[in-house]
């Protein structure tokens, strides 16, 4: 497993924590099928599936909480609305890499250094904030 539940920080909101729990079984599914890669078209389809899924539910996962952030006039909604555009398009981007050159490497980079650590402080530092600012209506941003 690349990513335990217990190494994820929790926020104030349980609909946050819900879909985080999601996103970590999507991911360390998809890093099993990376591990397991054998160069078979097969096992290629295997993640690009899985890739798909995980893409799709972060856009609706990204949106739910870019919803909410206008709907309660969130203070440092451009700088978090931000991050999850950076980070879905660099998602994107290594999909596209990865169905033009099949380079397993490459994912298992990503997914061994950039995205445990990116997962990590994202949720420890921007939704934490959220999360409080969506439980209280208080922002450490000036809120």
């Amino acid at each position: 497993m690349l990513i335990e539940y217990d190494e994820i920080p929790q926020v104030a909101m349980d609909f946050m924590n819900e879909v985080h729990k999601e996103d970590i079984d999507l991911i360390n599914a998809i890093f099993k099928h990376i591990l397991a890669y054998d160069g078979s078209e097969k096992s290629a389809a295997a993640i690009d599936n899985l890739y798909t899924q995980w893409i799709d539910h972060t856009v609706i996962h990204f949106q739910n909480e870019e919803i909410k952030m206008q709907e309660m006039h969130f203070p440092p909604y451009l700088a978090h609305k931000g991050e999850h555009d950076r980070a879905l398009q660099e998602m994107r981007d290594l999909f596209t890499h990865w169905q033009q050159y099949r380079d397993i490497k490459v994912l298992k980079i990503y997914f061994i250094e950039t995205l445990p650590a990116w997962l990590h402080n994202h949720i420890s530092t921007m939704d934490t904030v959220t999360a409080r600012f969506f439980a209280t209506g208080q922002s450490a941003c000036g809120g």
